[in-house]
């Protein structure tokens, strides 16, 4: 192996690792789908080694999971991964929204909301990324204004795993706007240093994107032909 490809792999592997992560996020790659090494190099014209890579760091987010001698599986959805994902968002978002009132930088929030005020459109894979895309990176904003860059990585994570319940969700009525007026009230309490109410606006923010998730789930014919199990403690 020469030098240039030593080199070359780790770019390759980072981007494998994006596009699969992408489409997996997205709900592309459904969630129970068994893929192998192969099918995805054959996908996404990719070496093994960069693909090899790209699923042990998707195994570390816990996105996938390793079968052995068949491959991978994309992680499924349970309903006790619902409740954990909004249960740690409201531990850990209200806190950041608290801390960060008087030190966000507003105008990157109203730049990140102008994208979110395009709406998406439903059942349009693209334009519900670029939503979801916009909506987390100003989640991430104010979480990094809160001043603790344990407390923030550990919010992106976690919206990551967010944004896959949300395009089940969102794909069965659009709540654009609804999500909107909400941001645009959070940026107001952010901006003039009002920790308590940025803090009670997104805990309603979180609790209204549970009564989405849980609602899709139970009124979507195609949500409900995915594999998301009562695995509920």
């Amino acid at each position: 192996m020469t030098a240039a490809t030593v080199k070359t792999i780790p770019l390759l592997s980072d981007r494998a690792y994006e596009r699969i992560k992408h489409d997996i996020i997205c709900c592309l790659i459904a969630p129970g789908t068994e893929v192998s090494e192969a099918q995805l190099c054959a996908q996404y014209k990719l070496g093994k080694a960069p693909v090899r890579m790209a699923l042990s760091r998707l195994a570390h987010d816990g996105l996938v999971r390793a079968i052995p001698r068949r491959g991978y599986m994309v992680t499924p959805v349970t309903l006790q991964d619902i409740h954990d994902v909004f249960e740690l968002r409201l531990m850990l978002e209200p806190v950041a929204a608290r801390m960060a009132a008087g030190r966000v930088d507003a105008q990157r929030l109203r730049m990140l909301d102008d994208i979110c005020r395009e709406g998406y459109q439903t059942g349009n894979t693209k334009s519900t990324a670029r939503f979801l895309d916009a909506n987390k990176a100003f989640h991430v904003t104010i979480a990094q204004a809160a001043g603790n860059a344990r407390l923030a990585g550990a919010i992106e994570q976690l919206l990551d795993e967010m944004t896959r319940l949300l395009h089940l969700g969102l794909g069965s009525r659009n709540r654009s706007q609804e999500m909107q007026h909400e941001h645009r009230t959070l940026v107001k309490a952010l901006s003039r240093g009002d920790g308590d109410t940025a803090a009670n606006i997104c805990r309603e923010q979180i609790e209204a994107a549970r009564s989405m998730v849980l609602g899709a789930i139970l009124a979507s014919k195609s949500v409900m032909n995915l594999p998301i199990t009562a695995d509920y403690k």
